[in-house]
This record gives C-alpha cells, sequence and structure tokens, in this order.
C-alpha cells in the first residue's frame, strides 16, 4: 500500500488560472493532455480524460472557482445549450436548468467535482 502511495502522482489545478469553464478546460488541457493534438472541450471530454488517471488532484483556490463556476455562469451554460438545440438533449436540459432555480440543481463546480470523484483512482482535496 506505501509503495503504491509512492507512485501516485500530485496533480494541481489552480483557480487563480481560469475564471470561467473554457478556461477550466484549457488547464485541464494543460494538465493532462500535454502531448496531444486535441483539448478538452466538454464535461463528458473532462470525464473521459480522467478513465485510467492514477494521481491525487489539489485544486487552489477552489473557493474562487467555486464562485467562478457558480449558479449565474451554471444558468447561462444551460441557457446557451437550449437556444442552440440540436445536437443538446433540450428537454434535459431544461430539466437540468429548471433544478437549478428551484435551488436543487448543481453548479458547474460541483458537476466538475462529482465528476472527479466519481473516479476511484483520483482523491481530489479543495484547498
Amino acid at each position: 500500500m506505501e509503495h503504491e502511495k509512492a507512485n501516485k502522482k500530485m496533480t494541481v489545478i489552480d483557480g487563480n488560472h481560469f475564471s470561467d469553464l473554457k478556461g477550466f478546460y484549457e488547464e485541464i488541457s494543460q494538465l493532462f493532455m500535454k502531448d496531444q493534438d486535441w483539448k478538452v472541450g466538454t464535461l463528458d471530454g473532462f470525464d473521459d480524460i480522467l478513465y485510467g488517471v492514477r494521481t491525487d488532484i489539489t485544486w487552489r483556490n477552489s473557493q474562487k472557482s467555486k464562485e467562478d463556476l457558480g449558479f449565474n455562469v451554471t444558468k447561462e451554460f444551460y441557457e446557451n445549450k437550449i437556444r442552440m438545440g440540436k445536437p443538446f438533449n433540450v428537454q434535459l436540459i431544461q430539466q437540468k436548468l429548471d433544478e437549478l432555480m428551484d435551488g436543487n440543481g448543481l453548479t458547474l463546480f460541483e458537476i466538475l467535482i462529482e465528476i472527479i470523484e466519481s473516479h476511484k483512482n483520483i482523491r481530489l482535496i479543495l484547498d
């Protein structure tokens, strides 16, 4: 077990490096995909790149990110997808927007946290 811990990487996401979802994707692309010729640009894409990753992630300045990727930005995120229509599932997105407006939905920050925590080989530390 100790040996396994010693081999585990530490990755630092710094909330001071970005203030919106696009910036978050750029930060993640830099950290996890330096040698790739494509970049993360969706929540599903972010989830996909974490498969097989073995690391601890420290999210520095996470309180700033929580505010930057909070209610207003999430509301705008859903409204933009609804406006765009296809290929998005407008009905599902409207439901997520309604949940957010009712105080029961997740913000983008909370969604990102949920995605990270769904990967068992990754331990998340909010700093």
